[in-house]
């Protein structure tokens, strides 16, 4: 079947449906429409032109023209610009209104079909319809319409909206009751709680009180003791004069050592810390007795704190108590707002707790420190004493092992003397076979560097790199490197025949130092120190 068709307005329930485009062989020609896509162009089927060459020249619809200036360059409908996507752009799907229909080709479209059965249109079997336009003014009328979708969509819309809003206004009702009864078992509970941490809290305050007001007690215990140690230290400061003396003599005596005898030893270590032992015998009494008022101030400070603290609990656990008997219907309570954005709070309970121990930690320092004290006024004394006396033995037993080393190192530096000597003879014999050695090397090194510069004469591919080659080279390195290793030694042996020469001078130099700190340290020093010059007492607190 070859037919010319162009698109026409389809209008429903109409006997336009029942007998429209027929052939003369009263053959349906009704197909059915085409679904079209939004934003098609010109060429979309309800756009085109009749299709040429059909057998049947009779047509319903006049012919559109598909030339290019019949189109206009722009549209004429006032839709808004998200819509204006092309020429042909309209808000539904056109194929839904048009469906297919034969046209005489012969006439040209170029406005709306005023009469179906006008000789200019040469429309048939078309019997009160009109075909609305499709150009600016039948897309104006149409713009304001939605399509059945449309009004399906905006209706399921609607029904989906009020279940939302039924569904939420439930929920916040649902949510409402379960707030109201939570709330209220919240508040039973947090009453509940806090009364409870409140007993706890006067719990925790009675056992920090009774732990104060303890340690309170043992500070003055410990007060008064400190106080008789005291008293008893004071008349025990003046019985350490005597040996200081000595001890400054001998030190006077053996600044007279001469030169590398002049040395920090032993017995002069040993007469300084003597020395420094009694003075500090004598000062740590003094500091003593200072330390024993400070560490009463302390003690006395720290009772203090003790009793503060002791105090302020006192009030706190009345307080306390004061709120744990509240209720609901006690008397006296009453609004106080803001007062629950008032933080005047000093501490939290981990550090209240660290205040109070560290009150205690203190006194129990601070009283520790008093025992510390008073059993040091006990034994400062006997440890005075016995520090002196085992300082005395202590130099003593120094300046004999002093001497006994000095007398030891004069025998061997008479005996080193003499190997010395010996070795610079040896050494002077060995630097005279260094040098003969050297000199022997002279006579092969030649011979080798001889050969190697013959051998460099050879003609053309005779200048071979042969094992010879290799052979010489090897030679020339070995004759160098022996010789410096000689030469090396010989250098060695000079430098150690000097040393040895300085060596000899430096041990005759000591064989006269050492006679002479023998003489100071047997008998000067150890003349003065044959008995201890005090006899110190032991005191007992």
């Amino acid at each position: 079947m070859e037919n010319n068709l162009l698109t026409a307005f389809f209008v429903p329930n109409s006997t336009f449906t029942r007998q429209l485009y027929r052939y003369k062989d009263e053959v349906p020609l009704y197909i059915p429409p085409k679904m079209e896509y939004l934003g098609h162009t010109q060429t979309a089927t309800y756009m085109t032109g009749p299709r040429l060459g059909g057998s049947n020249p009779q047509t319903f619809l006049p012919s559109i023209s598909t030339m290019q200036s019949s189109y206009k360059s722009y549209d004429t409908y006032p839709a808004p610009s998200p819509l204006r996507r092309s020429l042909t752009t309209l808000p539904w799907r056109p194929s839904t209104y048009y469906q297919t229909a034969r046209v005489n080709p012969s006439s040209a479209l170029t406005r709306s079909v005023p009469e179906p059965f006008s000789a200019k249109n040469q429309l048939s079997d078309l019997d009160n319809v009109k075909v609305p336009p499709v150009f600016a003014a039948a897309r104006n009328a149409l713009y304001t319409r939605y399509t059945p979708n449309d009004w399906m969509t905006s209706n399921q819309g609607n029904y989906l909206a009020s279940d939302r809003v039924r569904s939420l206004a439930e929920r916040l009702r649902l949510d409402t009751v379960r707030l109201c009864r939570e709330t209220d078992d919240k508040t039973k509970r947090t009453q509940s709680d806090v009364g409870k941490r409140l007993g706890e809290r006067l719990g925790d305050i009675q056992f920090w009180k009774t732990e104060v007001q303890h340690e309170t007690d043992n500070m003055i215990t410990e007060i008064n003791a400190l106080q008789e140690a005291k008293r008893v230290l004071e008349k025990s400061l003046a019985e350490t004069e005597n040996p200081l003396h000595i001890s400054q003599e001998c030190l006077y005596h053996r600044e007279k050592r001469q030169a590398i005898d002049l040395v920090h030893d032993n017995p002069e270590r040993e007469l300084i810390k003597e020395v420094d032992i009694i003075k500090r015998c004598q000062e740590k009494m003094r500091n003593t007795i200072e330390r024993a008022n400070v560490q009463l101030g302390l003690c006395r400070a720290a009772q203090h704190e003790l009793e503060k603290d002791s105090g302020d609990k006192f009030i706190a656990q009345s307080l306390d108590e004061q709120c744990h008997c509240l209720r609901n219907s006690s008397r006296g309570i009453a609004f106080h707002n803001g007062v629950h954005r008032i933080d005047n709070t000093v501490s939290v309970p981990e550090s209240w707790a660290k205040f109070s121990n560290d009150n205690i930690q203190r006194s129990q320092s601070e009283r520790a420190a008093s025992k510390q004290m008073r059993n040091e006024i006990e034994s400062v004394l006997n440890s005075c004493a016995n520090e002196m006396w085992q300082e005395w033995n202590s130099v003593n037993v120094a300046l004999n092992q002093r001497i006994q080393e000095t007398t030891d190192a004069r025998n061997r530096l008479q005996t080193h003397l003499s190997k010395v000597l010996q070795e610079i003879f040896d050494m002077e014999k060995n630097i005279e076979l260094l040098k003969k050695a050297i000199q022997d090397k002279q006579a092969p090194m030649q011979v080798a560097q001889t050969r190697l510069d013959t051998r460099i004469r050879r003609p053309n591919v005779e200048l071979c790199r042969d094992p010879v080659q290799h052979r010489l080279v090897e030679e020339v390195g070995e004759i160098s490197e022996t010789v410096e290793s000689l030469q090396a030694k010989l250098r060695m042996a000079e430098n150690s025949l000097q040393e040895l020469l300085r060596t000899k001078a430096s041990l005759e130099q000591d064989l006269s130092i050492k006679n002479n700190s023998l003489f100071i340290d047997r008998e000067k020093c150890l003349g003065m120190r044959k008995t201890f010059p005090m006899s110190p007492r032991v005191v007992s607190v």
